[in-house]
């Protein structure tokens, strides 16, 4: 018999509220389960200290003796620091496509051209400035 760590839905119609039982991975959600151990309720604030309550000795036990927790029930247990969560490594995710890249360098290149047109125009009036101003000087002189 495997033994899960999961949430039981409870309460009325929009309005959630979760037992964390320990039960057999057969039964069903809000089935036969073997000990409650906590609760969950997602109304309240994230930062409520209600939100989330967990027996943490006995949740220590059903881990000691192999029961697996959900990825839900995992996060919880994380958070209370009684099991570490394996981390979901996936580089690619977070990776643009092939589009969205060639799209990126189109922009790149246009701001590349943009900035290279304003540093001649900016060259250029310093160098109309000068020939003005030595011969501002010259009739000064003369």
């Amino acid at each position: 018999m495997s033994i899960s760590m999961r949430l039981s839905r409870g309460g009325s119609k929009k309005r959630p509220y979760y037992k964390i039982v320990v039960a057999n991975s057969r039964a069903p959600r809000d089935g036969k389960y073997l000990e409650q151990i906590g609760t969950y309720n997602p109304l309240l604030a994230k930062d409520s200290g209600e939100r989330v309550k967990i027996n943490e000795e006995r949740a220590k036990h059903w881990l000691s003796v192999g029961a697996q927790p959900t990825d839900r029930v995992a996060r919880f247990l994380d958070a209370a620091g009684l099991k570490e969560r394996k981390a979901t490594v996936n580089p690619k995710k977070g990776e643009p496509g092939e589009k969205a890249k060639e799209r990126a360098e189109e922009k790149a290149a246009k701001i590349a051209e943009a900035e290279e047109a304003a540093k001649a125009a900016a060259e250029a009036p310093a160098a109309e400035e000068a020939p003005a101003e030595e011969a501002a000087a010259e009739q000064a002189e003369g």
